[in-house]
């Protein structure tokens, strides 16, 4: 008889973890995959706010330039206005000086003002304030009689400027302003000089050919005739259209203050308008020749005198 086994063994049951362990995994993928879908939601509230800002400065842009009427297309170029706007230009009676008659002001027949005596000439300045007052641009505008006509310059202030930066393309403010000038101009019988001018700051590259204050000065001297001839100025009131850069400041002692931005427009009397077109004209009766194609004129000292102070100078 076998002996009775007083070992018993031990049965040992372990269960496994697995389905823990799986579960604590799968939760971790979740937690990361929220993460990225804030982060990505983040990142999409900031790319909506940035378009937003720029939607709005290309909405102020577009309304600005809608509002001059120059939005014609894009790039540096301003756009010319061929076409007077006809009735949407306000017309703005003009002192009168002598015998002209009354007639409508954009006809080329009719009976012109002709500005020649520093009273004449201080009419049209405060004419021409009022019309700056009426804009909100009073500030912007400076006049001074000299002995060679009105000196008429609008220029940029600390607050608000006449064109868009580093651009030929007015402000609709600025104009609006040059626009109710136009019929102001059509009924005078002087011939005007049109500079533009710029600060100091320089273009990249401006000095190797490229886009410069020279470019740039001219470009605005010719967009301010545009908008002149929009709201009805004769073309031949314009006798010279010039660029100055940043050659003739304002504000010499600083060369980057806005007052050195401006487009400076010199109402001539005859006697200058004569003198400016005999410069630029053929050579005089009294040329001497020295070759061929070549001859010197002899200006005489009344010519002289004419010709003295043409340059623009601080008032």
């Amino acid at each position: 008889m076998s002996k009775p086994n007083d070992k018993h063994e031990s049965t040992i049951v372990k269960r496994g973890g697995g389905k823990h362990q799986h579960d604590e995994h799968g939760g971790a993928w979740k937690v990361a995959f929220a993460d990225f879908c804030l982060a990505l939601m983040a990142l999409f509230l900031v790319l909506w706010l940035i378009a937003a800002r720029e939607q709005q400065n290309l909405k102020a842009i577009v309304r600005d330039a809608t509002d001059s009427g120059m939005l014609e297309g894009q790039g540096q170029k301003p756009a010319i206005a061929t076409e007077p706007s006809g009735s949407l230009i306000e017309r703005f009676e003009v002192p009168r000086t002598g015998n002209a008659g009354t007639s409508n002001p954009g006809s080329p027949s009719a009976p012109r003002t002709a500005y020649e005596t520093p009273a004449d000439l201080a009419a049209l300045s405060k004419a021409l304030t009022e019309l700056s007052e009426s804009a909100g641009l009073a500030s912007n505008l400076s006049t001074v009689v000299t002995p060679y006509g009105l000196r008429v310059m609008l220029h940029d202030t600390d607050k608000q400027g006449m064109f868009m930066r580093g651009s030929a393309l007015p402000t609709g403010r600025f104009a609006r302003l040059l626009q109710k000038m136009g019929p102001l101009f059509a009924q005078m019988r002087n011939q005007m000089l049109v500079i533009g001018h710029t600060d100091s700051s320089r273009y990249a590259g401006g000095d190797k050919g490229g886009y410069s204050n020279w470019a740039l000065s001219t470009d605005r001297a010719l967009s301010a005739r545009a908008q002149l001839l929009a709201g009805g100025m004769h073309s031949s009131t314009v006798l010279q259209v010039v660029g100055m850069a940043d050659r003739g400041p304002l504000h010499p002692e600083a060369p980057l203050d806005g007052m050195n931005r401006r487009i400076e427009l010199l109402i001539l009397t005859s006697a200058q308008s004569r003198a400016v077109a005999n410069m630029f004209g053929a050579p005089g009766s009294h040329g001497t020749a020295l070759g061929s194609g070549a001859s010197v004129t002899m200006p005489g000292a009344a010519d002289l005198e004419q010709l003295r102070g043409q340059l623009p100078t601080s008032p």
